[in-house]
């Protein structure tokens, strides 16, 4: 056991949070709170200092740079830090983006504190921690990969989810609208349903998309 503290940095968009975290961390012992930013683009350049070990990362920030984003670019410098994924958001077009963007750990906030205080233990060696309904979810895609939608699948549905049409898709994505369609045809089997709508319903109950 070293006596040198674990350096945090607190990233997320909410001041509360970012108060309740520090509250939380700066009494455990070995863990220092040494920085916090409000985007994700403060977090991403305050990482690259050399001064953190671990930065907690919220996923949504409002305008600019999400929390993945950011995860991708502190994690793909020389020496970085470790993230570790602290949200509200358990579906898998949340977990798998973080994941794949070079997250160790991913733990929802109503996590208790002593878990909170162990993850970021976990991540400063390097090792992941994963909140019990994200590591459920992967283990079923394990299991089941007929049901997984891809990456960009679930793109296509959760922005059919928000009411865009296969056109509105298209554009957003830089697709073109046949290319939608076909992901959408492959959607519809995997859940096997026949509608949008439905699609919608099933992805949302298997925690695919949120809503």
């Amino acid at each position: 056991m070293t006596d040198v503290p674990i350096r945090l940095l607190l990233a997320d968009d909410h001041p509360i949070v970012r108060a309740g975290l520090r509250a939380v961390l700066e009494t455990e012992p070995g863990i220092d709170v040494v920085a916090e930013a409000a985007t994700a683009e403060e977090a991403v350049a305050r990482a690259g200092q050399g001064d953190i070990d671990v930065v907690l990362m919220d996923l949504q920030f409002g305008k600019g740079m999400n929390g993945a984003q950011a995860t991708a670019a502190i994690t793909a410098r020389p020496g970085a830090p470790r993230v570790l994924i602290v949200t509200t958001y358990d579906t898998d077009a949340d977990t798998l983006p973080a994941i794949a963007a070079g997250a160790t750990g991913y733990l929802l906030k109503d996590a208790p504190p002593e878990d909170l205080a162990a993850a970021v233990r976990t991540a400063a060696v390097g090792r992941t921690t994963l909140a019990p309904a994200v590591a459920d979810r992967l283990m079923n895609r394990l299991r089941d990969p007929s049901t997984t939608l891809t990456p960009r699948e679930t793109e296509v549905l959760t922005l059919v989810a928000e009411g865009l049409s296969n056109h509105a898709a298209s554009v957003r994505l830089h697709l073109t609208e046949g290319t939608v369609k076909s992901h959408l045809a492959r959607i519809y089997t995997k859940l096997g349903v026949d509608s949008r709508t439905a699609a919608i319903a099933t992805a949302t109950q298997l925690g695919l998309i949120r809503r």
